[in-house]
């Protein structure tokens, strides 16, 4: 079955609180579902939530519930019963039923015959996400790969495609439908793993490069892209939304720096990715493997904000980032009172507040990142005849000239990267 693409712009969400998730837990992800919705441009008008003690039933939610969601989208109530069941006709082309978990095939066609209404499982909702804003090649690759895997074993119940057989020759009976449907999945899954394959191992270590790194790394939303304007001056994309893109955006610290600072802002995180998405939520993540430095940012107005900075951690993690440099920020704290600031730093004492708003916090910030990159040069004399001075300029803004003397001979402090000073050593004796 393909994923749908929701043209409409109301939504009830449905979501069950079973024994091994609490209500807390249930209302933060109804809450980031609704986030996701609405960078899709659709609405939420209800929740209908189900607390359950025992295992699944075949409509997701139980009898009761059921019909109580029924009379608001125009269902029948019930799922039809015996042979003969065929595709359920909408019955309130104005809403669609959003299940804030991922659904077999016989579930949400169960949902679906019930409530009279087209369902998507939140699995649907990201990859349509996904697939609207990925960019990078690897990154369609890997949507689209994911996205193959969500429809494979949903091609059976397909009762689009029928029961007629195609193909297999004059002598033969032929594949059916569904099976040369699945057979063009696979095949075609064969050949993105192929591309992929060709393109390189996924986030590959790569070693620090120059210029100097520092990654924009958090939840969703947490403010990441208003932080990069404001730190570099630029015009990039700042929206309201989970996901506003998927792609990575670099520019250089204003005023700029010698040698050269370059803040890259990355994909937000998210909590419950689905287990396809994986691979392609990564492959955006690319530029954080070669990072001098990471800026872990956190939204200090968020409830959950303790989650988002668990869910970034453990994610880092599995990128083998872990022990990598990192300083938690927590942003927007202009919407925090005081007695919440007290609570997150006593929490995490060695976070920074921060607001995207406050030039006083910002130039803190810079402040430190500047002394973080000037701790990692040495300073060295150098004295030389007039005009090898062409000699340094040829290393542009890897070298900082600190000071400057003029006599017989100039003489000139400068600092760096202890390997750009050897390199200049080395080229200035020969």
């Amino acid at each position: 079955m393909p994923v749908s693409n929701p043209s409409r712009e109301k939504a009830v969400l449905l979501s069950v609180s079973t024994a091994d998730r609490s209500e807390e837990e249930v209302d933060r992800s109804l809450a980031e579902l609704e986030l996701l919705l609405a960078s899709l441009q659709i609405r939420t008008v209800g929740r209908y939530l189900q607390r359950r003690a025992g295992g699944p039933t075949p409509t997701y939610l139980g009898e009761g519930r059921l019909a109580e969601v029924a009379a608001v989208t125009g269902g029948p109530g019930q799922r039809p019963r015996g042979p003969g069941n065929v595709e359920p006709t909408p019955h309130n082309s104005a809403l669609i039923a959003v299940v804030d978990d991922e659904l077999n095939p016989g579930v949400l066609r169960n949902l679906e015959r019930a409530l009279g209404v087209p369902v998507l499982d939140r699995t649907q909702v990201i990859l349509q996400i996904f697939q609207a804003r990925a960019r990078s090649k690897e990154a369609l690759l890997q949507v689209e790969l994911a996205r193959i895997a969500y429809e494979l074993p949903r091609v059976r119940d397909d009762h689009a495609l029928g029961d007629r057989e195609g193909g297999g020759g004059r002598a033969s009976r032929g594949a059916s439908n569904v099976e040369l449907a699945k057979r063009r999945l696979r095949d075609r899954a064969a050949g993105i793993r192929a591309e992929l394959e060709a393109l390189g191992p996924l986030l590959v270590r790569q070693p620090r490069q120059e210029p100097f790194k520092v990654v924009l790394v958090g939840y969703t939303n947490a403010g990441k892209s208003s932080l990069m304007r404001r730190l570099t001056g630029s015009e990039v994309l700042v929206k309201d939304q989970l996901f506003a893109t998927l792609t990575t955006t670099a520019r250089q610290l204003a005023p700029p720096a010698v040698p050269p600072i370059v803040l890259v802002d990355s994909v937000g995180f998210i909590d419950r990715l689905p287990h396809g998405l994986v691979a392609a939520f990564r492959s955006t993540l690319a530029e954080a493997q070669g990072a001098w430095l990471l800026l872990h940012v956190a939204d200090a107005s968020d409830l959950h904000v303790e989650r988002q900075i668990q869910v970034t951690r453990e994610t880092l993690a599995e990128l083998g980032l872990a022990e990598a440099p990192s300083w938690l920020l927590l942003n927007k704290i202009d919407r925090v009172g005081d007695p919440r600031r007290a609570e997150l730093l006593r929490a995490h004492p060695d976070a920074q507040l921060l607001s995207a708003f406050d030039n006083q916090l910002l130039a803190q910030l810079r402040a430190r990142i500047d002394g973080y990159f000037d701790a990692l040069l040495e300073e060295r004399s150098f004295e030389l005849l007039y005009p090898q001075r062409a000699v340094v300029a040829q290393f542009g803004d890897q070298v900082r000239i600190v000071e400057e003397e003029y006599g017989e001979t100039l003489r000139l402090k400068v600092r760096a990267l202890p390997h750009v000073l050897e390199r200049l050593r080395i080229r200035l004796e020969t």
